[in-house]
């Protein structure tokens, strides 16, 4: 008994490693995309189509990913997350060693920034199917450590860009993961001993068969066909497009912010500064959502994320320096920070347990295709008439994110 609560006790610190490391290795590709593909000549038109192609396959993946780990076999979230961390570490490596091949570097970068994508929500997924075998993890504080990873590594490379190639990124970021990489391999369930300690033998055979059983439901009652889910989940549905509303204006912000705070007197160290400012803020936050959701219910905290979000762009919009930036970034506490865990829990909720995975990949489908949006036409835009009129319309897209998110919390209360 007591070897099996001292063994749960490290449940949430090994998690918080593995997204620490995830998320350092996201601030490389996604927070310097614009910073690395510029320095290799590409244009911002040419950057926003790379980052386009990227969501779209990453958004094409995600569900099918997630239909596989739904089904009952051999394919687990730990094992599906393994294999792809382990995939952006080799093809890191590789593009640290491209230099003026372009089709390469385009062709590299873009699988990096999709399989980085594609395994996020299968890292969220991970915590709920562990925590219903028993293992007492605190989502919010490992998610929220995950961000000062990122808030601790953005300053890092921000810093070595000023003395180094843009090389440096892919390196660390292999480096970074290679660590990640272990812990996952390392992050299984032991035999019994996370199996509630007081089922006796006889009553654990019986849950055997009651589990196989239910297996054999789950997946006859699986929606594994796009249409019968958005049939099945009408206000989920809802929420979604919400989610690629909201998160046009922030994919935007993160992968254009170099050509955003240029105009306003900023530089590639102020990028690193801004992104850790951000991402250090968002601990509290997550850090203290399980106590919240308590009081509050998890869609009243999705809308309230999502007004913050819609703040966050106006105050960018309206900056004549970079503090402005700066009190942008600190929206990033009842924003992205509310709105992850969140949206989490509200997905986990929402969700039968045979759509589990699919309904944690269909958020971040819905973040990554704002991505695909972003990437289309906020590089457009920048070419044509520049950051201020860029930032004008993702104003409005976070606006109108809003309003559906309040739509999605009412429909599915009339439900």
């Amino acid at each position: 008994m007591e070897y099996n609560r001292s063994r749960r006790k490290f449940w949430t610190a090994r998690y918080a490693v593995i997204n620490a490391t995830y998320f350092m290795g996201f601030c490389g590709v996604h927070a310097y995309a614009s910073i690395f593909m510029l320095e290799r000549g590409f244009t911002n038109s040419r950057i926003g189509l790379l980052l386009a192609l990227a969501n779209v396959f990453s958004v094409v993946m995600q569900p099918i990913i997630a239909g596989l780990i739904d089904r009952p076999g051999k394919l687990t979230n730990q094992k599906a997350a393994s294999f792809c961390t382990a995939a952006v570490i080799v093809l890191s490596l590789a593009l640290s060693f491209v230099e003026k091949e372009k089709a390469a570097i385009f062709i590299i970068f873009m699988l990096i920034y999709m399989i980085q994508m594609a395994y996020q929500p299968i890292i969220i997924a991970m915590n709920f199917e562990y925590a219903e075998k028993g293992c007492s993890i605190n989502f919010g504080l490992a998610r929220g450590l995950g961000s000062v990873g990122f808030a601790v590594y953005s300053p890092i490379l921000g810093t070595l860009l000023e003395h180094h190639s843009v090389s440096v990124i892919h390196i660390g970021d292999a480096l970074v993961l290679t660590v990640g990489l272990l812990f996952l391999l390392t992050f299984k369930l032991s035999d019994k001993s996370e199996v509630p300690a007081l089922l006796d033998e006889e009553k654990a055979k019986g849950e055997g068969t009651e589990k196989r059983a239910a297996d054999h439901e789950q997946e006859q009652a699986a929606h594994n066909n796009f249409f019968d889910f958005a049939k099945h989940y009408p206000a989920f549905m809802l929420f979604l497009l919400s989610t690629i509303l909201v998160f046009f204006a922030h994919n935007m912000i993160n992968d254009y912010l170099i050509q955003i705070i240029k105009p306003l007197g900023g530089t590639e160290r102020h990028v690193g500064y801004a992104t850790s400012m951000a991402a250090v803020i968002e601990l509290p936050t997550m850090a203290l959502f399980a106590g919240m959701v308590k009081k509050i219910s998890c869609e009243k905290l999705l809308v309230v994320s999502t007004v913050f979000f819609t703040v966050k762009v106006a105050i960018l919009f309206l900056a004549t320096g970079i503090a402005g930036v700066f009190a942008s970034q600190f929206c990033q506490l009842a924003a992205y920070a509310l709105f992850i865990p969140a949206s989490a829990y509200y997905a986990s909720m929402v969700m039968e347990r045979a759509d589990q995975v699919k309904g944690q990949a269909y958020v971040n489908c819905a973040i990554t295709l704002s991505g695909t949006f972003s990437g289309l036409i906020c590089g457009r835009i920048l070419d044509v008439a520049g950051p201020k009129v860029m930032l004008g319309c993702g104003v409005t897209a976070s606006f109108l994110g809003a309003v559906l998110a309040v739509a999605a919390v009412r429909k599915r209360g009339n439900r």
